[in-house]
């Protein structure tokens, strides 16, 4: 973290003592240890919330995108029953259409095969 060498650290230290002095130099030492040790503590757990919260975040997004996909599935399979029901009512209009046609043409034909005949008999009637 600190790019501290042991020459200036032991600079420090020999500072301390004369300074504080050898009795109040241990007592002075724990303390600056348990405050770092805290101020460690802190930022460790700082940083493990954040990243809970980014993971949380990730998850809720994850989740949104999920909720999203599942209402386009279901706007999608809504679309594709609408086109079957829409091919299925138009194949059938084309098989009426198909047999409509097919009716007309043999009722046409009937009636093709039918007026020979009549013609043929009114001739023979005028012959008579």
């Amino acid at each position: 973290m600190f790019d501290i060498g042991f020459t200036e650290l032991l600079l420090v230290g020999l500072v301390a003592l004369l300074v504080l002095g050898p009795e109040r130099l241990p007592t002075a030492a724990r303390m600056a240890g348990l405050w770092i040790g805290r101020l460690k503590r802190g930022f460790t757990n700082i940083r493990e919330e954040v990243e809970r919260e980014i993971g949380a975040d990730e998850i809720r997004r994850q989740l949104h995108n999920e909720d999203i996909l599942a209402k386009e599935r279901k706007v999608i399979g809504e679309t594709i029953e609408q086109t079957k029901q829409s091919i299925l009512q138009g194949s059938k209009a084309m098989e009426d259409t198909v047999m409509s046609v097919k009716t007309a043409t043999q009722l046409q034909s009937s009636l093709a095969q039918e007026q020979p005949q009549s013609v043929e008999q009114s001739k023979d009637e005028s012959k008579n």
